[in-house]
């Protein structure tokens, strides 16, 4: 959450600043600000809400300085207002971050008796008054040494100062941060993303480290002050453009993009001329593998939950699943025959990041499935299975969470060939069926009208329930997720056969209640547990595969058919009628569906 951008150039930089913090504007967006330095003088403009709103500002048309940092902000401390907003600055240093201070009310206190005077409600502003109250009495260099040794909890930093016209200083405790390399310029950013527009060559910043970047040098040091080597990635720049073309909504674009999508990472990881998949790059031996422990947070997690379903259906593995908020709080028991999988969207989630860095403290299997190649989640995992989606920009996933669930269906055919769980001739089945999926995802795409037609009705009830059983389940979950996340009403996953152990007490005339049952081994048991829910009055909006079979039920209010394939990939289908609904509901109540209120794309604090 938030984005950080620095520039330090031979040129003005407000500008290049501006439009590198829209690319950000994901990370956070309820205020924006910028600062660069001119004449020996730090200027600073800041506004509430989107950078629009900051770009449209008349004192930015008049901003000078060949050095400068900008900010996004996602709120922690502090209501998003124009005072809370980043940069935070004093006389001499100003400061954009990243992440949350855990002990700065304890360091406030410590400053206000040194004589400090505090403008804003936010934890940020601390870092400000101590590097300010250590350049009284030490070097920068040393300032920032101490500033540093001094914070609790997770941060990235990008600093200027007044008296150095040339120089940004950048740091990193559990946030991501990123230095970029251009001709007689050099850039710092919170990720690849915003600085792929400037150069495509970059280098990260490892945890406690800290850099000086100035326009023809950069230099990174460790906590103590020790000069480390960095490598210069050379990043693919075939992605730098990323629009929103003729889509109202990036969102909207990223739902059609799915069959492209998933026909980009099948042909990844699927070797079509010898019907196998290609992962043969295991840093272990996989027969020596006796379970496997999924982690995620979110979308991540239901992604999760399905790899359970399929690991057991076509593995003898033992597997658990774990939300990763929680992961490192339980006293868990590694055990080194366990696989521990992270899915992540952005490979920056700090929760999901802290409990893969538990598992290399304990020195376990870890292999990360992720979007971002050159994310901290990957890095520090001891194998990567990226997704190949490309940018996703809507804060609410939809292309990463279908590229999610293909990795790990992958991944589990894979292990149950490995491990001689599944049958050759199977085996080789489901790598057929799998290669039709991407046509089979842009036909169910075509269910949009009678979406559109129902939505109304989910835009209009005070809640919802989302039912499945089996392979259905997850996608249940996700679908009420979407709906919360974006039109802001309560919706609820269950188990259908929970219904009846509660929440059914919930129902009452008129509810909109999705029913997920596709023609599965599930499905006669699915259909008694919605006639249940049809007999207390509710709305039931029916998503089942086309079949020649009738559905034997009465009253159902409505009903969409996806395609039909093998019953592993159906959650496939399911999910697109679900990410529609909730597109198509929020679109009908006027709100940004690209930025739903409150959240995050990259969830970078715990």
């Amino acid at each position: 959450m938030c984005g950080i951008i620095g520039i330090t150039s031979y040129r003005p930089v407000s500008s290049a600043i501006i439009n590198s913090l829209k690319k950000l504007e994901y990370r956070g967006y309820d205020s924006a600000g910028i600062a660069t330095l001119s004449d020996g003088v730090i200027n600073e403009v800041k506004s509430e809400g989107r950078v629009d709103n900051l770009e449209k500002n008349l004192a930015i048309k008049n901003m000078s300085g060949s050095v400068g940092i900008g900010h996004v902000r996602w709120a922690t401390h502090g209501i998003p207002n124009t005072i809370n907003a980043h940069p935070h600055s004093s006389d001499n240093v100003s400061i954009v971050h990243n992440g949350i201070i855990e002990n700065s009310t304890i360091l406030k206190k410590y400053l206000i008796d040194k004589g400090h005077v505090f403008k804003s409600q936010t934890d940020t502003e601390v870092i400000v008054h101590l590097i300010t109250e250590h350049l009284k009495k030490d070097s920068l260099k040393e300032s920032v040494i101490k500033m540093l040794k001094q914070l609790h909890g997770s941060f990235a930093l990008g600093i200027i100062f007044k008296d150095e016209p040339d120089l940004i200083i950048g740091a990193r405790r559990g946030s991501p941060l990123a230095v970029g390399y251009g001709s007689n310029e050099n850039y710092l950013g919170s990720d690849s993303y915003a600085l792929k527009s400037m150069t495509n060559k970059i280098s990260y910043l490892n945890d406690g480290e800290f850099c000086i970047i100035k326009k023809d040098q950069v230099e990174f040091f460790d906590e103590k002050g020790i000069k480390v080597n960095k490598k210069v990635l050379e990043l693919s720049t075939d992605e730098q453009n990323y629009e929103k073309g003729d889509f109202k909504h990036f969102m909207a674009k990223e739902i059609e993009e799915q069959p492209t999508t998933l026909k980009n990472c099948i042909k990844e990881y699927v070797d079509t001329i010898n019907n196998d998949i290609n992962i043969h790059n295991f840093p272990w031996n996989i027969k020596e593998i006796s379970s496997v422990t999924l982690i995620g947070c979110g979308t991540a997690y239901h992604s999760c939950l399905m790899a359970k379903y399929w690991f057991e259906e076509l593995t003898e593995l033992d597997v658990t699943i774990d939300i990763a908020s929680e992961f490192r709080y339980r006293k868990n028991r590694f055990k080194k025959d366990n696989l521990y999988i992270f899915v992540s969207q952005s490979g920056e989630t700090a929760d999901t990041y802290a409990a893969l860095d538990l598992c290399n403290k304990h020195n376990v299997k870890t292999c990360s499935v992720v979007n971002v190649i050159e994310s901290s989640i990957a890095r520090d995992s001891n194998f990567v299975l990226p997704i190949h989606c490309g940018p996703e920009i809507g804060v609410a996933s939809t292309k990463a969470f279908l590229g999610q669930m293909l990795v790990l269906y992958i991944l589990v055919l894979k292990m149950g060939i490995l491990k001689k769980d599944l049958d050759k001739d199977l085996y080789l089945n489901k790598i057929k069926d799998l290669k039709e999926l991407p046509k089979l995802v842009e036909e169910t795409l075509l269910t949009e009208n009678k979406i559109q037609t129902v939505s109304s009705t989910f835009t209009d009830a005070k809640g919802s329930m989302f039912l499945g059983r089996g392979f259905s389940y997850p996608i249940a979950l996700e679908g009420a997720l979407k709906l919360k996340e974006l039109v802001y009403v309560h919706a609820e996953g269950y188990p259908a056969g929970e219904m009846k152990h509660g929440p059914l007490a919930l129902i009452e005339d008129g509810m909109p209640v999705v029913v997920l049952a596709p023609r599965d081994k599930y499905y006669p048991k699915t259909i008694s547990n919605m006639q249940e829910v049809i007999a207390r009055g509710a709305k039931v909006l029916l998503i089942t595969n086309k079949s020649k079979d009738e559905i034997v039920s009465e009253n159902i209010w409505e009903t969409i058919e996806v395609e039909s394939t093998n019953d592993d990939l159906l959650p496939f289908l399911l999910t697109i009628p679900l990410q529609k609904l909730a597109y198509y509901s929020a679109l009908k109540k006027g709100y940004d569906i690209d930025k739903p209120r409150n959240l995050a794309k990259s969830v970078t604090v715990e």
